[in-house]
């Protein structure tokens, strides 16, 4: 769980921040519709004096420029409870803590903070960061049973959570060896994240999958890997499917396992043959998913049609295999009703500097049309023309991609390509053609004058 504590440290920093810009003598005018709902909270929010104002303000110029020890000790001279309103001792308490932490010193931040916390008419915005922030602190000194209490305190504080704190809920239980009590925070952070529209991490869902392994809830392992391997397809979570399944007693469901059956032959069907391809693509191994289908569709035990010419030429593509993908997309090109393989098509005869052949598989997809991304194909067109010094019609190809905003960027930058190479070549020929008549002049004065 190494990676889930940089992730509590990442946070942790951006939390302190956020105190910050809360804390500093600016939060008067940051929190001024909250104040005046508060006479009291007015009074305090008022009484920060120009001097305490000017003396936090240099230790925060001090602090930008790394000097942390003058800051601290500017601070530190500053801090005294006979002469400060209680804002102001928050304020200056919230400084010591942020400088301590710059200073790797945790332990006093967190002392420092402490005693933040225990003002009693601590604004209630700046008492709900900073306890946040001191969970966090805690968690990076391993002091999770203390961290877990001061993180239930700010559920408490805080009235709609993000999905982050639930999952650093999640890591401390974890660090307890509280497995159980880990499925509930994550679960609830990622249904936050969905009803925010928010990504739920890959993290995440590892966290949610470690949880549910220690109950040998396989089930629910199984389910997890499936949901990372359409996300984040990634070797290892096949091998984490691969347990899961073997304790379920599906062992066949995996790559593993069609990968034995079909080295003792006892592979059959052309649907097994194409799985097992899909299989070895989403295990990102596509240079096997090509061999197999080319071998079983040469051989006849995989039928050629669109489909499986379609996941033929994918494979060889991703495996930077673009001449063998060729002859599969030209197949599946022709079978095709919609433009989208001629595309691909072009695309792989650019890759391998065949323009001629790009050029018209270009056209052929635009004039097929049914393009899930038009203003691309003429990105593609263009770049050929380009390459075949065919300047005027590559610069219309990439004026109608630019009519899509996205591509208008790029289309710009091959424009001003063309425009720099039409130049170049411009002046060449104009170069060419001052020394051609410097030539015939010299030669025109040499007959002159020859006796």
């Amino acid at each position: 769980m190494k990676s889930s504590r940089g992730i509590t440290l990442k946070l942790c920093l951006a939390v302190i921040v956020g105190v910050l810009a809360f804390g500093n003598a600016s939060a008067q005018r940051a929190n001024k519709a909250d104040a005046e709902t508060d006479d009291t909270k007015t009074k305090q929010a008022q009484a920060v004096s120009k001097e305490v104002y000017e003396r936090i303000q240099k230790a925060q110029e001090m602090v930008d420029e790394k000097q942390y020890q003058p800051a601290l000790k500017l601070l530190n001279n500053l801090y005294n409870p006979d002469k400060l309103t209680e804002y102001e001792q928050a304020n200056v308490l919230n400084y010591i803590g942020f400088v301590y932490y710059n200073m790797d010193d945790v332990n006093n931040a967190i002392r420092t903070y402490e005693r933040m916390l225990a003002i009693p008419t601590l604004e209630p915005q700046m008492a709900k960061q900073t306890t946040y922030t001191m969970a966090q602190l805690l968690t990076m000194e391993e002091q999770y049973s203390k961290a877990l209490t001061t993180l239930n305190k700010w559920f408490t504080l805080e009235s709609n959570p993000a999905p982050e704190p639930f999952i650093l809920k999640a890591q401390l239980v974890y660090n307890l060896n509280q497995y159980k009590e880990m499925v509930a925070p994550i679960e609830t952070a990622m249904r936050i994240a969905n009803e925010r529209g928010k990504p739920v991490k890959e993290d995440w869902w590892n966290l949610l999958n470690f949880a549910y392994f220690q109950q040998e809830n396989y089930r629910k392992v199984r389910d997890i890997q499936k949901t990372l391997l359409q996300n984040w397809p990634k070797a290892r979570y096949w091998k984490s499917l691969a347990g899961a399944y073997t304790e379920l007693g599906e062992d066949e469901k995996l790559i593993y396992a069609y990968d034995a059956a079909h080295t003792q032959g006892m592979l059959v069907k052309d649907t097994e043959f194409v799985t097992m391809a899909q299989l070895y693509l989403q295990a990102e191994v596509p240079y096997k998913a090509a061999t197999l289908l080319q071998e079983k569709m040469d051989s006849g035990a995989v039928p050629k049609n669109e489909k499986n010419y379609r996941l033929l030429s994918q494979a060889w593509m991703l495996s930077m295999e673009d001449q063998k993908a060729i002859p599969a997309l030209q197949a599946a090109a022709k079978l095709a009703t919609d433009g989208e393989l001629d595309h691909r098509l072009a695309n792989a005869f650019l890759n391998v500097g065949q323009y001629d052949d790009c050029v018209k598989s270009a056209n052929t997809a635009i004039r097929k049309g049914g393009l899930k991304n038009p203003d691309n194909i003429q990105i593609s067109l263009g770049m050929c023309l380009y390459n075949l010094r065919r300047y005027g019609d590559a610069k219309t190809a990439f004026r109608n991609a630019a009519k899509v905003p996205r591509s208008q960027r790029t289309s710009g930058q091959w424009i001003k390509v063309i425009d720099a190479e039409v130049e170049r070549n411009r002046q060449i020929r104009l170069a060419e053609e001052a020394a051609r008549k410097k030539r015939q002049e010299l030669e025109a004065k040499r007959m002159a004058t020859a006796p």
